[in-house]
């Protein structure tokens, strides 16, 4: 029994010293999206954008222009996107965030996502 106990609370000592899981939350309105981007850069690998709370996009991405808009619908931020000249169409996303990474996920969350870093 005490040997239980011991191993027990080595393992509970020794867990609590990991740090904690990434846990993404969503976000759920415009002001809080926009508090989230306001003048900062959405940056990954090969990828720098702006997104301003007017509404656009621009940046690059692997060396190519990447413009377009976005609006704020039902709790999902929907965007259209043109990358070095391919239009990319529409598409609403979820967006979750875990301090300056910010998760988007196409098809209203049932798509893939993308991680990008706000700088």
């Amino acid at each position: 029994m005490r040997i239980t106990f011991a191993l027990a609370a080595t393992a509970v000592l020794a867990l609590s010293g990991l740090p904690a899981a990434a846990e993404y939350a969503r976000i759920q309105s415009k002001s809080d999206f926009v508090a989230a981007v306001n003048g900062k850069r959405l940056t990954r690998p090969l990828v720098n954008l702006q997104v301003t709370p007017g509404g656009a996009i621009a940046g690059k991405g692997a060396a190519w222009q990447i413009t377009g808009s976005w609006s704020w619908k039902d709790g999902y931020f929907c965007r259209t996107l043109v990358w070095g000249g391919k239009d990319l169409g529409y598409n609403c996303q979820v967006v979750m965030r875990d301090g300056a990474k910010l998760r988007f996920t196409s098809d209203k969350g049932a798509g893939e996502s993308a991680v990008l870093t706000l700088r």
